[in-house]
């Protein structure tokens, strides 16, 4: 936007435009009556310049003009709801002063001391745990209020779907880089070969240098296909040792058994476990395995129906 250069004289005569003078409306007024030429919550570009809310000025740096007010950067950002890394200066000042800044980090042994304690401050964590103390109970600024408040209503939709995509590629790029450190073409071969073997999930996550549950997680947002396969086969190794037990019984596999001790005979995972002599956590796993819903007190739940019918 630009700002009207003009001001009045004796007489009600326009004047010569002086510069950085503004005639703006009052915007309002702060609860200790002083009058403010901004909306609260923003900063006013006005070209190369910023708007002082206290005065309506445009100013290459509303920062360094504080001081004419007797006010200090803090109590003006406080004062007019804006977050304390606001920069108030317009772009053109802030790229000058970035330039001069690159000057005196060759240059000036002070400034780089200065710039290496700072680094080792941010890696350590001391700057982010003291920047967390102090917004400690601090209220969030309007404008950062309005910031949220536009951002929730931009195509959530359309936002949430991108960010999901850009998951994706860096998930790709990680499996990818996984199976070309370990001599192999794609993931799907690397996996297909370590399973093969009789490794687990988490010691292929292991293997790759990841989390233990890195595969576990994203195994089928890489690949699908690849995941529904590695299923199937951790279920078949599952199912092994249980198939011995089930023919003495008269059934032909873990889900046929569940199935027919659990949700028609009403066993409970206790008694199944006993009649199979594996643990109650084995059935348990069984039953989510085979995707079979666990009914807890399935017998006395059946028995309470039989008397009340």
């Amino acid at each position: 936007m630009s700002a009207e250069m003009i001001s009045q004289v004796d007489g009600g005569r326009p004047a010569a435009a002086r510069p950085g003078r503004a005639i703006r409306p009052v915007a309002g007024v702060l609860p200790d009556g002083t009058a403010f030429f901004a909306p609260v919550g923003e900063v006013i570009l006005d070209g190369p310049k910023v708007v002082c809310h206290l005065c309506g000025r445009s100013l290459r740096s509303v920062a360094a003009h504080l001081a004419a007010h007797g006010w200090t950067k803090e109590k003006y950002c406080k004062a007019f709801g804006l977050e304390r890394s606001q920069p108030l200066e317009g772009p053109e000042t802030r790229k000058l002063r970035a330039a001069a800044l690159t000057a005196r980090l060759i240059f000036d042994p002070a400034i780089r001391a200065g710039s290496a304690a700072g680094r080792q401050r941010a890696r350590s964590g001391d700057l982010a745990r003291d920047a967390a103390a102090a917004a400690r109970g601090r209220p969030f600024p309007e404008q950062r209020r309005r910031k949220a408040a536009r951002s929730a209503g931009t195509f959530p939709a359309e936002i949430a779907r991108a960010r999901r995509e850009r998951a994706d590629r860096y998930l790709a790029a990680v499996a990818a880089d996984a199976a070309r450190r370990h001599g192999q073409p794609g993931l799907r071969e690397f996996v297909l070969a370590r399973t093969a073997a009789g490794a687990s999930l988490a010691a292929i996550s292991r293997e790759a240098g990841l989390h233990k549950d890195w595969m576990s997680r994203h195994l089928a947002a890489v690949d699908r296909e690849l995941a529904e396969s590695v299923r199937r086969q951790r279920a078949d190794s599952r199912d092994a040792g249980w198939l011995p037990l089930l023919q003495r019984l008269g059934f032909p596999d873990v889900p046929s058994y569940l199935r027919e001790r659990h949700l028609a005979q009403h066993r409970t995972v206790h008694g199944m476990a006993t009649e199979i002599g594996l643990s109650q956590h084995a059935v348990e796993s069984a039953l989510r395995r085979h995707g079979v819903a666990r009914v807890p007190h399935a017998a006395k739940r059946h028995a309470a129906g039989q008397r009340a019918a």
